[in-house]
């Protein structure tokens, strides 16, 4: 029995999960790819799991696949770089049952260190890509990967976007079909990619390209608009085929694009002969404006007149194509931006607080302390990628000598230190590196909206789960001084971290408290400023806590927000915080 219900993208994706007969998913959290595994965890019928990085969560989904069940495994755009490894060779492996991969492209950066366009993983892969406008399309396209998964041997990717990830629209709910387990059968010719056996297995992938192109040129999920008001046409994919029909109407016929590797080459050059102008709108890179050229379709505009830069929106389509400027009402008042800070009592502001005071270069990590380098703490030097600041900080000292290892440090999560932060402390102990890293366990992966991790001691379920010691993990690759300390209490903390920075060999700081938007964790009473005591020094505005702001010249905390963390008291030499 069918029913329809609104749903967003990543809501929908899941559902197309669950209906496809998926058994098990494997993932780690990336804004915006996170909702979809959170959401097929609610299924009874699928296991779901977060893995310690992408790299390990598309190997287990590929282990899955190869053991003869569907599998599907999700990331943001810059976690397949993480998993492109297995990637690329899954490619030349193929599948047993059915692997799906989504990759959620951020443009426009919402949420992340680059834009990045992963339709270039798929073309060099060579494994064929999907792409959804909507809701609807999010939950059938994960259908039809599996199908054209197993009937093609490949993995298949299915390219998500901020805005269609995020976006409701109307999606037809169907039951789910039971999908047997497939028979497993020794083939290393085919599963063990030795140079023997890859050789002709990437034969294999150059005559399967052929045929999905083949499929392409005939398949439903690419199909031409013809509009008879028509003045010109538009090849165009994603989010950006729902701007294009919203800003141009009936004056476009539209070729939309829902695989967009490999693409089909009769299908564009028979379109693009119906019409003097094609107009190519995609985001980022101009993909499919280079394969229409190397065709030999040359009557074709796209990235002269489309940045590949940031996001295409309805506004920029019509005024680039049709020369109509959209006008907007202004405001007169000059409204102040609303930068992200660390919320109210974050345990890494203290921290963050001490090492700006120590003045030391900080070689920082991905998640919410990234917000670290944000005024007016401005306490971070470097962020690059996960796992970078630990690595990076060790080249940094073997560059600068010993002067530099006592005056820097690394930052990082404790979700980021598991992911790919190990292995670059284990490169600081077994090259002898002076160098002190900083580890942030907050007890949850906060960036992305509170998932679990090896850390916490529970699973993606909620369920208890083996917790990996962060004291006994550093000692076990070699640092012998490790340190644990409370970054609620400031005086502490600057202390620990003088005292590693001076020693002579390596080390590790714990900086533990726990999130404070947990749900768990219980607040003091919101602490209040004195009028008469305060003197207008402003050293609590050092802290760039949200809770505390100055009206009058005197210092005032919103109860509202406070959650009496008491760093601002420790701060105040006048005793006016309360």
């Amino acid at each position: 029995m069918s029913m329809k219900k609104l749903m967003l993208g990543n809501e929908a994706f899941a559902r197309g999960l669950y209906e496809a007969g998926c058994r098990v998913v494997s993932s780690y959290p990336g804004t915006p790819s996170t909702e979809i595994t959170e959401k097929v965890a609610e299924y009874d019928e699928v296991y779901a799991e977060w893995a310690p990085n992408e790299k390990v969560a598309m190997e287990t989904a590929l282990g899955v696949s190869i053991g003869g069940a569907r599998a599907f495994c999700g990331m943001k755009h810059v976690g397949l770089n993480v998993a492109a490894d297995p990637l690329y060779t899954a490619s030349y492996t193929g599948v047993n049952a059915g692997l799906v991969i989504a990759v959620a492209d951020d443009q426009g950066m919402h949420s992340s260190q680059n834009e990045q366009d992963s339709r270039h993983h798929a073309i060099a892969s060579k494994v064929p890509m999907l792409e959804p406008s909507d809701s609807g399309e999010c939950k059938e396209f994960v259908k039809r990967a599996f199908e054209i998964s197993e009937n093609f041997d490949t993995p298949v990717i299915v390219r998500m976007s901020t805005r269609v990830a995020h976006s409701q629209s109307v999606v037809e709910i169907s039951e789910r079909r039971e999908i047997g387990l497939k028979e497993y059968t020794k083939k290393p010719e085919k599963y063990v990619m030795m140079p023997a056996y890859a050789k002709g297995r990437h034969v294999f992938v150059e005559e399967r390209t052929e045929k999905l192109r083949e499929y392409a040129e005939t398949s439903p999920l690419n199909r031409a608009e013809i509009s008879e008001k028509a003045e010109f046409g538009v090849i165009t994919n994603g989010a950006a085929y729902q701007y294009t029909k919203e800003a141009l109407g009936e004056r476009a016929s539209v070729l939309k694009l829902g695989i967009v590797n490999p693409l089909p080459v009769e299908l564009i050059k028979d379109f693009c002969k119906k019409y003097k102008k094609i107009y190519i709108i995609e985001e980022l890179d101009g993909i499919i404006e280079s394969h229409c050229r190397n065709i030999g379709v040359n009557n074709v505009v796209g990235k002269e007149i489309f940045s590949c830069i940031g996001e295409i929106n309805q506004s920029v389509i019509a005024e680039k194509i049709l020369g109509r400027v959209n006008n907007f009402q202004q405001l007169d008042e000059n409204i102040p931006v609303r930068p992200p800070v660390m919320c109210a009592g974050c345990p890494h502001r203290g921290l963050f607080y001490c090492l700006k005071k120590l003045g030391v270069m900080v070689s920082g990590d991905i998640g919410c302390y990234t917000l670290g380098a944000s005024a007016p703490l401005s306490a971070m030097d470097t962020t690059i990628c996960m796992g970078a600041s630990v690595s990076g900080l060790h080249g940094f000292n073997k560059a600068r000598g010993a002067d530099s290892e006592h005056r820097s440090v690394a930052v990082i999560g404790d979700s980021t230190f598991i992911h790919s932060g190990i292995t670059g402390l284990v490169n600081i102990a077994y090259n002898n590196s002076n160098s002190t890293v900083i580890i942030l366990d907050n007890s949850i992966t906060g960036m992305t909206g509170h998932q679990q991790n090896p850390t916490t001691g529970k699973n993606l379920k909620g369920e208890p789960a083996y917790a990996v010691n962060l004291e006994e993990l550093c000692k076990a690759v070699g640092i012998k001084r490790v340190r644990v300390t409370d970054p609620y209490k400031l005086a502490e903390t600057e202390q620990v971290i003088r005292e590693e920075l001076e020693a002579d060999e390596a080390s590790v700081i714990i900086s533990r408290r726990p999130c404070a938007l947990l749900k768990y964790v219980k607040h003091s009473p919101a602490l209040k400023v004195s009028g008469e005591k305060c003197v207008g020094c402003k050293a609590c505005m050092k802290l760039g806590c949200p809770a505390i702001s100055i009206r009058n010249k005197k210092a005032v905390i919103d109860h509202t927000q406070c959650v009496g963390c008491g760093i601002c008291k420790e701060q105040c030499k006048f005793g006016a915080i309360e």
